[in-house]
């Protein structure tokens, strides 16, 4: 076994591996694949399901390191806002003592006690100033 080990590191030497981008590649296949089982049953769906497959193999093995970060670099610079919006939702549901808030200028999260009405916070981050109600 440790053979095939070492002929398996030996070989992804050099090649990228797997990133964030390719593991949203590979949940949006299955999610296209269970689709097309159960609901739509289109061949030209099962074949994107198959290109999508297909590159994300292509990312996993590629030895163009630089332009494989690149990509997975712009994947998370679309995803992060959504994901800080999920993660303000979130907060706010479970504290009930503090309010989040994020800057409209620079997009930091600011906590601000809850129950003091109409407030002017103040971002610690860039000093912008902007009215909300807590």
């Amino acid at each position: 076994m440790n053979k095939f080990q070492n002929a398996v590191y030996q070989f992804m030497l050099g090649r990228y591996g797997s990133d964030q981008f390719n593991v949203f590649l590979v949940i949006l296949a299955i999610v296209l694949m269970i689709l097309n089982l159960f609901f739509i049953r289109n061949s030209f769906l099962s074949a994107i399901v198959w290109l999508i497959l297909i590159y994300s193999l292509y990312r996993i093995y590629s030895r163009n390191i630089y332009r494989r970060r690149a990509e997975n670099d712009k994947y998370l610079s679309i995803i992060q806002p959504i994901q800080k919006r999920i993660s303000m939702i979130k907060k706010n549901r479970e504290d009930h003592e503090h309010k989040y808030f994020l800057c409209p200028e620079c997009k930091q999260t600011v906590r601000v006690p809850r129950g003091h009405g109409k407030i002017t916070i103040t971002c610690p981050k860039c000093s912008h100033k902007f009215d909300k109600k807590s």
